[in-house]
């Protein structure tokens, strides 16, 4: 069975505002649309929210193009895995209280829920980092689930994505 991904919002947030702006790479983000028609990628809600506190390019285009592949948080599977993820947050010593707090605030604790309740591969700019204690990361939570994680460039050579 192919792989699926969900995107963190630093994908979409890190190729707008450097290497796939939608003015020099249009191909990149019409790759995305098709890889989302495909049902290969999604994202969340919560992303979706994020991506649409900045008002350019980026938040028409989530809120636009791609707005129908930003899958909702509030099912029954995701809840119930995002409580899994918040109690291992809070029982994490090595993390500061602000730290937890953070986790809980942002989207990235429901990436990981939805990640992990839909078998998913998640994709993010984050890297693993053992001993983060003023922020909880997305690849240490994954770590913690057994939920696969990948850069942008991992994805699109495992969809076979050409961009030209």
């Amino acid at each position: 069975m192919a792989k699926k991904y969900v995107l963190d919002a630093n994908v979409f947030i890190e190729a707008s505002q450097r290497y796939y702006g939608f003015d020099f790479v249009p191909s990149f983000w019409k790759a995305l649309i098709d890889q989302a028609s495909a049902e290969r990628i999604r994202s969340i809600d919560r992303v979706k929210q994020e991506l649409l506190r900045g008002n350019d390019d980026l938040s028409k285009w989530a809120d636009n193009e791609f707005a129908g592949y930003f899958d909702s948080t509030a099912e029954a599977d995701a809840i119930q895995a995002y409580r899994q993820v918040m109690e291992w947050a809070q029982k994490e010593p090595q993390y500061t209280e602000a730290a937890r707090a953070e986790f809980a605030r942002v989207a990235d604790g429901w990436l990981v829920a939805y990640a992990m309740a839909r078998n998913k591969v998640l994709v993010t700019h984050e890297q693993f980092q053992r001993d983060a204690k003023k922020r909880i990361l997305i690849p240490n939570a994954c770590r913690a689930f057994g939920v696969p994680t990948v850069d942008t460039y991992d994805m699109l050579r495992s969809l076979g994505v050409k961009l030209g």
